[in-house]
């Protein structure tokens, strides 16, 4: 009955070390899809700990749970788990990690609907702001220009997505910096990152008081708008990319003394002036081998006294 307690103290290990590790490392800001993906491993991890946790935990307390958990394992595999000395917690804690469960659920799909809502209003509002002429059909991946004095853009997601842009964005975009710009906002759309959005914002919503969830909203925000800025940069060059940047939010006041809501944006033109060097490719992969065995730690707990009951 020790390999529950094990994989709650492993939860609890990552969930502090891992985001530490992370935060003191160099690498984040010069490979953000790494970056990105170790992240994820690490979130996976501790959501992991927690649902084998449960597992066991309701497997010891409730002999129906185990049957159907061991139903097709050995009598040794079942005896090296000591599941029948089950301590009195072991059902508060099945009951607590189950409820938690329903509660990241819970919360995941209130954010998707909550976005849904609003994209649904975006695009009534964009009807009324740029109507379909008489006989024009609505076509997917079309550009949307709309009549405003702020320069703006952002990509509508959704069955039919478009880039909208106000006329004032284009006024200030020169040459390829409108091309940046829709590669931008196709590489958000292309890697489907607002799904990592909607995942982490009802993390941190749904459990406010666990650091390492905070933590994973606040790096998802920035580390995919820096992928994105790599996956335009690349086709239309870092100074292209930058300028685009510079002209979409100066009149904004992010590059003043004081801060504002979109006080990264000096950051990312910065980044983009003065490029880090990449990573060679088999340090990626060895960070990426790395990032993924995070995860598969709490797996290889669990089956470890199986494995040894099975010699």
């Amino acid at each position: 009955m020790m390999v529950p307690v094990a994989l709650l103290l492993l939860g609890v290990l990552t969930a502090v070390v891992a985001p530490r590790l992370l935060a003191r490392a160099d690498w984040p800001d010069r490979e953000p899809v790494v970056a990105l993906w170790s992240w994820q491993c690490v979130v996976a991890a501790v959501l992991l700990c927690c649902a084998l946790s449960m597992t066991l935990s309701a497997a010891a307390a409730w002999r129906p749970v185990r049957g159907q958990v061991f139903a097709r394992a050995p009598h040794a595999v079942v005896d090296a788990y000591a599941l029948g000395t089950a301590s009195p917690w072991a059902a508060a804690t099945a009951v607590l990690l189950a409820g938690a469960g329903l509660w990241s659920a819970a919360m995941l799909v209130r954010e998707v609907v909550r976005s849904r809502a609003q994209r649904r209003a975006r695009r009534a509002e964009l009807l009324v702001r740029a109507p379909l002429l008489p006989g024009e059909e609505p076509k997917g991946g079309r550009l949307v220009v709309l009549e405003g004095e702020r320069p703006d853009a952002w990509w509508l997601p959704g069955t039919a997505p478009r880039l909208v842009v106000t006329t004032a964005a284009l006024r200030r975009l020169k040459g390829r910096q409108l091309d940046a710009l829709l590669a931008h906002e196709k590489g958000h759309a292309r890697a489907r990152h607002d799904w990592l959005l909607h995942c982490s914002s009802a993390l941190a919503d749904g459990f406010p008081q666990v650091p390492v969830f905070a933590a994973f909203r606040d790096e998802m925000h920035r580390l995919v708008e820096l992928a994105a800025d790599d996956m335009a940069s690349r086709r239309f060059g870092r100074l292209t990319t930058a300028l685009a940047l510079v002209e979409l939010n100066e009149e904004r006041g992010v590059f003043g003394p004081y801060p504002t809501p979109e006080a990264h944006v000096p950051q990312r033109v910065h980044r983009l002036l003065t490029p880090p060097d990449r990573l060679p490719a088999l340090h990626r992969l060895r960070l990426t081998a790395t990032a993924a065995l995070v995860p598969a730690l709490p797996v290889l707990l669990t089956l470890v006294p199986g494995l040894r009951a099975l010699g």
